[in-house]
């Protein structure tokens, strides 16, 4: 800006005339480069008048208007355009509705259209009707832009291939494609096919309704190949729909075609490369971006960090930022949101000051990040300075900046802030009403997010995927079935069926309600899946008790071309570790591993219990002592693992290491170890366990803190203690507690205490045949034969059964599962065979002892 002052000094000498058409091609000159605020300066900085300036430069001053997102300066700069009298001019009124629309005011914009359509009679420039259209659209406002591009026709302005352009971008997802066609018809009947950019524009609608073989027609028919932009546009469209390999395969015929490669092209590609998580791809192509000679270029040099970024070398990403030399506000904030992505928020905050030292004025996309910043560290106060800050500036009336405000108070938990910001908001866009939306679902206020859903219904807002996905899970959390039904009814009368979030997310909702059949229904029905329904499917069936399915599901990611990530190796092995497979459980370790699958906590956690339940303590061992960090989940899992290994002394001594460490234990932990002092007959250690709890603590006992000290004392023969500490428990003992103490009574023989703790039983639960079942074998073993016929009578009567105990064994990478009293299975009479020859055996061996008979 040093410059404007000798600007002044100059043409002081000139001619006011002279002076006034210099100023005014020095604006347009300034605009054309990308110099927004010294364009405005100059406008405003006497001895220049406004009233002098061209009709020709008003365009130029309020796209800087727009850039600069400066309703101020637009208002003032439309009171000179009324003053002169230009306001009815196309490109004049045109420049006025964009600059309003992109300021945030489309009432403004709206304002200018009607004024001139009043005075005009009738707007005949397609221009001007384009604009305002565009305008509706932005907002959401798809109804409304329609009705006005019918008015255009009506009023006998034919659309040219801009309008047709702008309506071709409203097609934006599946539900639109219908439209879409039929505006490509009405491009072919009107001979516009062969425009350059409604082309690509075809192609781009295409590839957002997921139709990329249309799209990809579209653009094999293309009249002039060498047209780069439709290049891009596929590339892009490619990718956009997962298919970034077939990207990379354009990129590489474009090269072959000699075409010339421009910095979009690259950015396409870059994004393709950051989409598969192709670090390799993306290096070669950071070659040809240095043979090209395109390191310098602003939007290469964001797309290539961007793209190190998102294959988690944010190391990477930063040495490429240090080595620019001249950075752009954009190549800031790429830098902030790789670390913003990568869950880096100090490091974040550090480049954000920086750039602020270095002089550089903080933008919408600066604001949004560092807003993100705070909502990843739960900081509301700093959220709130930035807040503050934003309150000064006009960038305050951004949609992407207020959203994230929304997103920043919802996630540090202060609703009534966020509705205070909604409340503000003139023109709530989709994004807005998405993240207050969810901002509620986040904060367990699911009917005031339902409530918000249907004032957004009723506003004319059409939800985008995002929403809806929301709305299904404020079901989940009403666990409100019936609602959840009706809002799979409205999302597949609506279009987005087929939208994998949301598929995802009734795959979810029917998961958690209990219904794997319909949550399979509606996984099959997506047309395409990725990982988030591959792993919303598996979790599913493993939730609901069919593991088997979960892990047959699991090879078929990697044969429909995806790679599975932690939450796949996760939700596979808890699958594994319900049905003890080993050599399942082996097989995906070894995956993992080989893949070099990133692994987490959950990873790991999941990991040491496999290995656990499936026998193998030293593997689990093993895993825990490599782990570089360690969760409370983790410790419980180990000190768990070594009681049900019979290893109690093991387990309290990693208890008093985890405790050495500052590791603070919880409810499980004590459980736990209660448990682990239970199998190994150690009684006082558990009681001064169970008193520690309390005491040091301040945990509450649950219900199965008191059943584990009921199986301590049981286990032991101690069945008078565990009556008296039953008598003393401060909370009503419950099924469970009764069962146990039953079972022990039976181990120790002990038929009062056994009536005792049966009657309560089943005073519980009446109407639970294997309860019954517990006290006709301890009658069968006390040879209370008498009282054993009226248990059976009184069972038979009430129509009583007891639901089959059931074992399984893995053998040659199989599981067998065998039910008590089957003989379904095809090797039965091999197996009864081989359990007669093994007791014939035991009684040889037995022959002269003490055998017992078993009540069956």
């Amino acid at each position: 800006m040093h410059f404007i002052p000798s600007i002044s000094r100059k043409f002081s000498n000139l001619g006011l005339s002279d002076f006034s058409s210099f100023i005014n091609s020095k604006i347009r000159a300034f605009v054309q480069q990308g110099n927004y605020p010294e364009a405005l300066q100059l406008y405003s900085r006497k001895p220049h008048s406004p009233l002098k300036t061209s009709k020709f430069t008003f365009p130029s001053l309020l796209k800087s208007c727009a850039a600069l997102s400066s309703h101020h300066h637009g208002k003032a700069i439309h009171a000179t355009i009324l003053t002169l009298g230009l306001q009815s001019d196309p490109y004049v009124a045109t420049s006025l509705i964009n600059m309003y629309v992109k300021c945030g005011s489309l009432s403004n914009a709206v304002q200018v259209f009607v004024t001139i359509s009043e005075s005009e009679g009738s707007v005949e420039d397609p221009t001007v009707w384009n604009s305002i259209i565009d305008g509706y659209f932005r907002y959401g406002l798809v109804k409304d832009g329609v009705v006005q591009f019918r008015r255009m026709q009506s009023f006998g302005v034919r659309p040219d291939a801009f309008s047709l352009s702008i309506l071709l971008g409203i097609c934006n997802n599946s539900s639109c494609l219908l439209h879409g066609k039929q505006i490509h018809a009405y491009i072919i009947r009107n001979v516009f096919e062969k425009e350059p950019f409604l082309e690509t524009t075809l192609i781009d609608m295409y590839a957002k309704c997921s139709r990329t073989i249309e799209a990809w027609k579209v653009f094999e028919k293309l009249g002039d190949k060498s047209n780069a932009v439709a290049w891009n546009a596929m590339i892009g469209g490619f990718c956009e729909n997962e298919l970034w390999e077939k990207s990379l395969e354009l990129f590489a015929f474009m090269k072959h075609e000699n075409c010339k490669l421009g910095s979009a092209t690259f950015s396409s590609v870059l994004t393709a490369c950051a989409c598969g998580e192709d670090v390799i791809s993306g290096k070669v192509v950071h070659c040809d971006v240095l043979k090209m000679g395109f390191e310098w270029d602003p939007y290469v040099c964001t797309s290539l960090l961007t793209m190190y970024a998102k294959c988690r070398l944010v190391e990477d990403a930063r040495q490429l930022f240090d080595q620019i030399p001249d950075k752009e506000i954009e190549l800031w904030n790429s830098m902030i949101s790789a670390y913003v992505g990568n869950g880096c928020a100090h490091e974040a905050l550090d480049v954000y000051y920086r750039m602020r030292l270095f002089g550089f004025p903080s933008d919408c996309f600066t604001m949004s990040n560092i807003l993100s910043v705070c909502s990843m560290a739960g900081s509301h106060d700093f959220g709130r300075a930035v807040h503050g800050e934003l309150v000064k500036r006009p960038v305050q009336g951004n949609t992407a900046v207020q959203s994230a405000l929304l997103t920043m108070y919802v996630k540090c938990g202060s609703v009534e802030d966020a509705n205070l910001v909604f409340g503000a908001i003139n023109e709530r866009d989709v994004v807005a009403w998405g993240s207050m939306i969810s901002g509620f679902c986040q904060n367990k206020k699911f009917e005031e997010a339902l409530i918000l859903f249907r004032a957004m219904e009723s506003e004319g807002v059409k939800p985008d995927s995002t929403i809806m996905a929301s709305v299904i899970s404020a079901c989940v959390g009403l666990e409100n079935l019936e609602l959840g039904c009706r809002v799979h009814g409205f999302v597949i009368k609506s279009g987005m069926g087929s939208d994998v979030f949301v598929g995802s997310a009734l795959t979810d909702m029917y998961a958690k309600c209990g219904m794997p059949e319909m949550a399979g229904s509606v996984f099959s029905g997506m047309p395409y899946k990725n990982l988030v329904a591959w792993n919303s499917i598996i979790s599913c069936y493993c939730r609901n008790g069919l593991p088997e399915l979960s892990i047959s599901l699991f090879p078929q990611i990697v044969l429909h071309g995806l790679t599975p990530d932690s939450v796949s190796i996760t939700s596979v092995l808890i699958a594994i570790s319900s049905v003890a497979a080993l050599l399942k459980g082996k097989t995906v370790h070894g995956y993992q591993i080989r893949l070099e699958i990133k692994s987490d906590l959950q990873v790991e956690n999941a990991l040491i219990d496999m290995y656990i339940k499936c026998g193998c303590l030293n593997y689990g061992q093993c895993i825990f002592e490599n782990m570089p960090q360690r969760n409370i989940v983790t410790w419980n899992l180990m000190i768990a693992g070594y009681g049900s290994h019979g290893e109690c002394l093991k387990a309290i001594r990693l208890f008093d290491e985890m405790r050495g460490l500052g590791v603070t234990p919880d409810e499980f932990t004590f459980l736990a170890l209660i448990s682990s002092c239970s199998h190994s007959g150690l009684i006082e250690e558990g009681q001064r366990l169970f008193q520690l709890m309390g005491r040091d603590y301040g945990i509450e006992p649950r219900i199965e803190h008191y059943v584990n000290m009921v199986d301590l004392f049981g286990r032991a023969g101690r069945l008078d203690e565990a009556c008296s500490f039953i008598r003393g428990m401060p909370i009503e003992p419950d099924k469970s507690v009764w069962l146990c103490l039953l079972g022990a009574c039976r181990a120790h023989r002990n038929l009062e205490i056994g009536e005792l703790a049966a009657h309560n039983l089943l005073k519980v639960e009446p109407s639970r045949g294997s309860n019954y079942v517990q006290l006709l074998n301890l009658y069968g073993e006390a040879e209370l034969w008498d009282k054993t016929a009226n248990l059976r009578a009184l069972m038979k009567e009430k129509g009583l059964k007891k639901s089959p105990g059931c074992s399984w064994i893995e053998l040659r990478n199989r599981v067998d599962v065998f039910f008590s009293g089957d003989s379904s299975s095809p090797r039965t009479v091999e197996i009864y065979e081989t359990l007669r020859i093994l007791t014939r055996n035991m009684e040889g061996e037995g022959e002269g002892g003490h055998h017992e008979g078993v009540a069956l």
